[in-house]
Formats: structure tokens, sequence, C-alpha cells
């Protein structure tokens, strides 16, 4: 095991070198080539590696605790069961990497690039994730409670079953994500775009989406009881077998959703709807909508 603690690395030419388990704490790689080098269950905690080039590098199973990686190039790197709590990873390239089983907790992913990254069973609880592009990753059944994701892009990522408990997603792209049987209790949405996406039986308890786009999304069998669903877009939704308990409807538009068979549905809370117009409704409670409130079934002068 090669002992290269605090070395001095800067700008050094380590392309394909064999570091393999070696002691790297602390040492200076800023800027440093290591494309395809070896650095499996190497201890690279507390190392610079600002802007350094780590492309298709194997780093399986090293120690990356509070590293600097800002604005590294880890494209296509092998990451798997890595450890990189508390990180800096600010503007990193992380495009198609490997980070399954990666161990993220805390770590600042501000703006970084995971396009088609695979993060499966990752753990980045409070994550800092603001701004990042991580459209059509593989994060299924990753764990991102509390993460920070505010605008980050997230158009057709796999979430499916991921633990999202309490993230902050405001803002964020969710275009046709799949976020079947995710966790999202709690989660803050507002002004999400989920067009299209899939959300059959995910458990939204208390979440807050107030303002989102649900516009042609599946939330079969979902769970919103008391989620804040305020002026949200669900024009052509399928909520059928939802639990709507002591859900906020006001102003949300509800135009050609199907909402046959919701649990704990009241007629208080589609009085205050946006539209009832083409809305699939069960008979107890579309007759008597019907008759006290005419107007949510009038054709709408809005076209959303």
């Amino acid at each position: 095991m090669s002992d290269l603690k605090e070395a001095n690395l800067k700008a050094g030419n380590l392309k394909g070198a064999n570091l393999r388990g070696a002691d790297l704490i602390e040492a200076n790689l800023e800027r440093a080539n290591l494309e395809r080098a070896n650095l499996e269950e190497a201890n690279l905690e507390g190392a610079n590696l600002k802007g350094a080039n780590l492309e298709w590098a194997k780093i399986e199973k090293a120690n990356l605790e509070k590293a600097n990686l800002e604005r590294a190039n880890l494209e296509k790197a092998h990451l798997e069961w890595a450890k990189l709590e508390g990180a800096n990873l600010r503007g990193a390239n992380l495009k198609e990497a490997n980070l399954e089983w990666a161990k993220i907790e805390k770590a600042n992913l501000e703006k970084a690039n995971l396009e088609r990254a695979n993060l499966e069973k990752a753990h980045l609880e409070w994550a800092k994730l603001e701004g990042a592009n991580l459209e059509w990753a593989k994060l299924e059944k990753a764990s991102l409670e509390g993460a920070k994701l505010e605008k980050a892009n997230l158009k057709g990522a796999d979430l499916k079953g991921a633990n999202l408990k309490g993230a902050n997603l405001e803002g964020a792209d969710l275009k046709g994500v799949d976020l079947k049987g995710a966790n999202l209790e709690g989660a803050n949405l507002e002004g999400a775009d989920l067009k299209g996406a899939s959300l059959e039986g995910a458990n939204l308890e208390g979440a807050d989406l107030k303002g989102v786009d649900l516009k042609g999304a599946n939330l079969d069998g979902a769970n919103l009881d008391g989620a804040d669903l305020f002026m949200a877009n669900l024009n052509g939704a399928n909520l059928k077998g939802t639990i709507l308990l002591a859900a906020n409807l006001e102003g949300t538009n509800l135009k050609g959703a199907n909402l046959k068979r919701a649990y704990h549905l009241s007629l208080d809370q589609l009085s205050k709807v946006k539209t009832l117009y083409d809305t699939k409704l069960d008979e107890e409670l579309f007759i008597p909508l019907k008759e006290k409130y005419p107007a949510l079934f009038e054709v709408p002068d809005y076209d959303e």
C-alpha cells in the first residue's frame, strides 16, 4: 500500500496509475490527471481533487470523506460503495458515473452534472443538490431524505421506491419522472413540474404541492393525506383510489381528472376546486355537486 499522505501531486500526470489501497489522506491532487487510474479502496479523506480529471477512474470502495472534488471530471467513473460523506462536489461532472450504494450524505453537489448517473440504493441524506442535473439518472431505492433539490433537473429520472421524506424539490423539473412507490412524506414540491409523472402508490402525506403541474400524471393509489394541492394543475391526471383525507384542493384544476374510488374525498373539498369539467367522479359525489355547484361543471374558458 502506497503511503502518499499529504503528498503534493498538484497537476501531476497519474493517468492509468495503480493507486489501489493507497493512503492519500489530505493529499493535494488539484488539477491532477487521474484518467483511468485505479483508486479502489484508496483513502482520500480530506484530499484536494479540485478540477482533477478522474474520467473512467476506478474508485470503488474508496474513502473520499470531506474531499474537495469541486469541478472535478468524474465522467463514467466507478464509485460503487465509495464514501463521499461531506465531500465537496459542487459543479463536478459525474455524467454516467456509477455511484451505486455510495454514501454521499451531506455532500455538496450543487450544480453538479449527474446526467444518466447510476445512484441506485445510494445514500444522499441531507445532500445539497440545488440546480443539479439528474436527467435520466437511476435513483431507484436511493435515500434522499432531507435532501435539497431546489430547481434540480430530474427529467425522466427513475426514483422508484426512493425515500424523499422531507426533501426540498421546490421548482424542480420532474417531467416524466418515475416515482412509483416513492416516499415523499412532508416533501416540498411547490411549483415543481411533474407533468406525465408516474406516482402510483407514492406516499405524499403532508406534502407541499402548491402550484404543482401534475397534468397527465398517474397517482393511482397514492397517499395524499393532508397534502396541500392549492392551485395545482391535475388536468387529465389519474387519481383513482387515492387517499385524499384533509387534502387541500382549493383552486385545483381537476379538468378531465379521474377521481373514481378516491378515499376520504368530501363535497366540501370538491366545492373549492377550480373546475370539475369532464372530471370522473363517483355518483355519490357527482350528483349532489352538480346540483349544488353547477358552475364547476361548465366548460372552462381557459386551457391548461
